[in-house]
């Protein structure tokens, strides 16, 4: 299969975008480019969907290196100071416009039904076909256009800026599971259900129910709390280990591949697993909470009591 071009960047058979060229636009005029207010408190987004978000991004930030973080800092917009989670949201507001509405197979994955396992040239491709249309072959083609920064060009062969904004979006969306779903159901959003008292589905659940239960419940909807409960995970906590080998990839086709069949995975063993249409998924609480809790909360939260149902 030959290269097609969208909207200025180019998908390959080999998953390597590095031989098109974007569209040129100034790296800070996202807001006249998109249409985007400057003030994250006046976007026409679900709010609750804006604390899912934020809470990863600042997480990443804090993880970056002092090179890392100087980079990121000269590609964002003037107006965030250096807040890369002022526009964490970015990739899911474009992707309703029509110039964007390309990306909007980026985001996911669609696994053939009942098969829990991922397979980069089966799966990655969107619904005409086309190789790596994924959110896997995103993560792969956005860090490419990246690397070009440490060029130095005054005339880069891309929009870093958004190649930053997509990058990062894409990296916490492979590591939803949902996101890595199966085709049949479209992720979880065709299983209607209810999560405790109100209507939802599957994919929402995951996509954000889980987190702001929590949020609410452990947290009086205190956003701060929750991440310094975080921080300490990967300082002194839970996954303190593990963070050295965040910071490597020596083969970013292979980590790639891994982070969506760890989702797949997830998916599978806990996200499907005795979940019917029209259910209330109150009966699955217990396995609920404990998922988050080894997960997200600190060490001293692990004794809350799993057993009682959260109030909405």
């Amino acid at each position: 299969m030959g290269n097609i071009s969208c909207s200025g960047v180019c998908f390959g058979h080999n998953s390597t975008w590095s031989s098109c060229l974007e569209q040129r636009r100034p790296y800070h005029d996202l807001q006249n480019s998109t249409g985007m207010s400057k003030s994250p408190l006046i976007w026409e987004i679900d709010s609750k969907k804006i604390v899912q978000i934020i809470y990863g991004f600042k997480v990443f930030s804090s993880l970056l290196d002092a090179g890392a973080d100087e980079a990121m800092k000269n590609l964002l917009p003037d107006y965030v100071k250096g807040d890369l989670s002022a526009l964490c949201i970015w990739p899911d507001q474009i992707r309703i416009l029509y110039k964007y509405r390309w990306t909007s197979p980026l985001h996911y994955i669609n696994i053939p039904d009942n098969k829990c396992s991922f397979v980069y040239s089966r799966d990655c491709h969107d619904s005409n076909g086309v190789q790596g249309m994924c959110v896997a072959g995103a993560i792969m083609n956005f860090t490419s256009q990246l690397l070009h920064y440490e060029e130095g060009t005054d005339d880069p062969p891309h929009n870093m800026t958004e190649a930053l904004l997509f990058l990062s979006h894409f990296v916490g969306d492979i590591h939803q599971p949902m996101y890595v779903g199966f085709a049949g159901d479209e992720g979880g959003n065709a299983i209607a259900l209810r999560w405790f008292r109100h209507k939802s589905n599957l994919y929402h659940v995951w996509d954000k129910e889980i987190i702001v239960t929590a949020l609410k419940d452990y947290y009086e909807d205190n956003l701060e709390l929750l991440l310094k409960d975080i921080a300490r995970n990967y300082t002194d906590g839970i996954w303190s280990d593990d963070v050295p080998s965040w910071s490597h990839c020596e083969d970013l086709y292979n980590c790639v591949n891994r982070w969506a069949k760890e989702s797949k995975q997830i998916a599978c063993k806990w996200g499907y697993k005795g979940v019917e249409s029209g259910m209330t998924l109150a009966d699955k609480t217990i396995q609920l909470c404990h998922i988050y809790t080894q997960s997200l909360l600190n060490s001293h939260l692990q004794e809350l009591n799993c057993t009682d149902s959260p109030q909405l």
